[in-house]
């Protein structure tokens, strides 16, 4: 699967230790069919909505849909053994197998 960095956070956990809160979620493209309304009120809007996409970039997909997948709570110890640098919006190849988790960073 594939999942992004959404949010690092500094955290404290229970002892008092430094450490990071790691947001990763699912990367999926989204569906790709236009379905063209069946009255013309329905077809002006859909004209009007893609008139305002094309003048307010804000306002369109970037072409998939993000689902919460993973919050990693590691303390800073445990965030260098891992040995891996998250940055936020970072892409990374998940694979779950034989009890591991293996990120690969696209």
């Amino acid at each position: 699967m594939r999942v992004r960095v959404q949010r690092i956070e500094s955290i404290r956990d229970p002892e008092g230790n430094l450490g990071k809160r790691i947001e990763l979620v699912e990367e999926r493209p989204t569906p790709r069919f236009a379905i063209r309304p069946a009255t013309e009120e329905g077809r002006m809007v859909q004209d009007v909505v893609q008139a305002l996409q094309q003048q307010l970039p804000v306002m369109t997909m970037q072409g998939s849909i993000a689902f919460p997948k993973i919050v990693l709570f590691l303390t800073e110890q445990e965030y260098d053994e891992l040995g891996i640098t998250f940055d936020v919006n970072q892409i990374y190849e998940v694979e779950l197998t034989n009890n591991t988790i293996k990120f690969k960073k696209t």
